[in-house]
């Protein structure tokens, strides 16, 4: 992974210090509050329904064991002993204290980590996908162009105050797991005559005008990757709108100028920064690309016959295995999953005993790294198969073995009105509520691959409008009330989902679920996915199931 060097270590420890006495001055009433709050969001602080919230940036997902531990050891002396990964591959803390949030940035710092454009209308956390690097459908690891725009684009002083807040995704597999599509601007790793390049999308975002982005650039070629982003975003800055902060996006500036003006634009601005001093050169490119080296595998496993054992005696194990473990490009190696979706606990958290065994597991099993996904689970990207049964008797033992990724109970959900002040309604009891409903595991393996996403507001951080199935809190006179949408997706195959109609009462919302889950199982052919049973029959079907009952 990626490693600071002097200048990287100096600006981030500089930028502690800067905002320490910046917080000083506004405890002191020296800085007031409306400016304090421009100085704090740039530092990954808002301030929530009951505390602040800090974001701490973790670039495209990737993190140490190292870095897992100090995590765990700031949760536990700054907060409440708990961390929150959202689907940005960040993770959040709930309840710090406004005047120790110098001492975290400091701790965060020693370890190469920082909140720095993690809030605020800046670029944000670049992501990429989990499997970066060891999947077997990747044309390329898109780590090292992940790492390249996060360099260029952090303290980007012409894109400190944009219209409003952006984010990019990168990716480079057949299958999208990084919600691509749906990006301010998205990249797509591609070739062109064995040339290497990328497939360039813009407008794409959810919120309160979900659109799929479209294509810009067919392709790019790499060396040109870092000058084409800067016209893009220059042309979003100078256009994009500032009277309104709902129209402000730039999904609202491409679908105004439509998709054809909005690249004429971009390659105009394109073409005075082209072969400029931003061009990549192929040094550059294997500089950045020589931090993402292939680990010490080993050519062959000690006992082969370890896993198969496993699976033949062990039906907990074989079921964690099905869900939880993915195909690995290297022989004798796996990708394994944590579902941090266990009933009674809110999606994507994690206690700071959990951090650490996680970094612990970590070290022993899979190189010390870890990924964070945007589905707020964690992954171990380089597992022995014959390691398997061992590390998963280790997370049993720590509460970390849900067996359900990909399930209908690895739902992706916002913290909602618990915490967050933007919120209509609460979303984690409605998670735990669905959970509860469904906890018949031959169930859930029936139904097979089903996405549920869950938002508090209509800024969708539970990506609601992508999931199979969308459950987004509304207010009505006070009171909090519940829309369903079915037939999203995130994947390749992007789509926003289709509003059912009127909302329901939480306590109606898991017998809504069930009713077209009900419908779904009655038309679906032989095993065909939720997605394409939708895709097949349209939204009328089960319309006319939920609100006939």
């Amino acid at each position: 992974m990626y490693q600071y060097d002097e200048y990287d270590q100096r600006i981030i420890e500089e930028r502690v210090a800067q905002y320490r006495d910046q917080t000083e001055r506004f405890l002191a009433g020296e800085i007031p509050e409306d400016e304090f709050k421009d100085l704090r969001l740039r530092n990954g602080l808002y301030i929530q329904r009951l505390a602040p919230m800090l974001r701490i940036a973790i670039p495209y997902g990737l993190i140490s064991s190292t870095q897992l531990r100090k995590l765990a050891h700031i949760t536990r002396h700054y907060d409440r002993g708990y961390g929150h990964f959202t689907t940005r591959q960040n993770l959040q803390l709930n309840w710090p204290e406004l005047e120790e949030v110098p001492d975290i940035l400091e701790e965060l710092a020693s370890v190469q980590m920082h909140a720095v454009q993690t809030s605020g209308n800046c670029i944000r956390n670049v992501t990429t996908d989990q499997y970066a690097g060891v999947a077997r459908d990747e044309r390329a690891d898109p780590r090292p162009w992940a790492e390249l725009i996060r360099q260029w684009s952090t303290f980007h002083p012409e894109f400190n105050w944009l219209p409003r807040k952006f984010k990019i995704a990168v990716s480079a597999s057949e299958q999208d797991r990084v919600a691509v599509q749906v990006h301010d601007i998205g990249v797509l790793l591609s070739e062109n005559h064995g040339q290497p390049g990328f497939r360039i999308l813009a407008g794409g975002g959810l919120g309160r005008t979900p659109v799929v982005g479209s294509v810009i650039c067919d392709f790019l070629p790499q060396e040109h990757l870092l000058t084409y982003l800067e016209a893009a975003l220059r042309v979003y800055n100078r256009y994009g709108r500032r009277d309104n902060k709902y129209k402000a996006r730039i999904k609202i500036l491409v679908r105004a100028m439509t998709p054809e003006v909005f690249a004429e634009k971009v390659d105009q601005e394109w073409q005075t920064l082209r072969d400029g001093p931003q061009t990549l050169t192929q040094s550059e490119i294997d500089r950045v690309q020589g931090f993402f080296t292939t680990p010490a595998y080993e050519s062959s496993n000690d006992d082969p016959d370890v896993l198969t054992h496993a699976l033949e005696s062990d039906f907990a194990f074989k079921a964690w295995h099905t869900r939880n473990v993915k195909a690995h490009k290297q022989p004798g190696y796996a990708i394994a999953n944590i579902a941090l979706k266990t009933t009674g606990v809110a999606p994507g958290d994690v206690t700071d005993e959990q951090l650490e065994a996680i970094a612990d597991i970590a070290d022993e099993y899979s190189f010390g790294e870890v990924r964070i996904t945007h589905e707020q689970n964690v992954t171990l990207a380089d597992v022995r198969q014959a390691d398997l049964y061992a590390l998963w008797h280790r997370l049993v033992d720590h509460e970390l073995a849900a067996a359900n990724l990909g399930l209908l109970t690895d739902m992706i959900c916002c913290p909602g009105g618990d915490f967050c002040s933007l919120a209509n309604a609460k979303s984690i009891p409605v998670a735990e509520a669905i959970q509860r409903e469904f906890d018949d595991i031959d169930y859930l393996y029936d139904l097979g691959d089903l996405h549920i996403n869950i938002s508090g507001c209509m800024n969708a951080c539970g990506h609601h409008h992508v999931g199979n199935i969308g459950i987004l809190g509304v207010d009505k006179k006070g009171e909090e009330w519940y829309q369903i949408s079915v037939g999203g997706a995130a994947n390749e195959n992007a789509a926003i989902a289709s509003i059912l109609g009127p909302s329901f009462a939480r306590e109606e919302v898991p017998a809504v679920i069930r009713n077209i889950l009900t419908e779904y199982l009655d038309k679906r052919d032989g095993d065909e996915a939720f997605i394409d049973t939708f895709n097949r029959i349209g939204v009328q079907p089960f319309k006319d199931k939920v609100y006939r009952q």
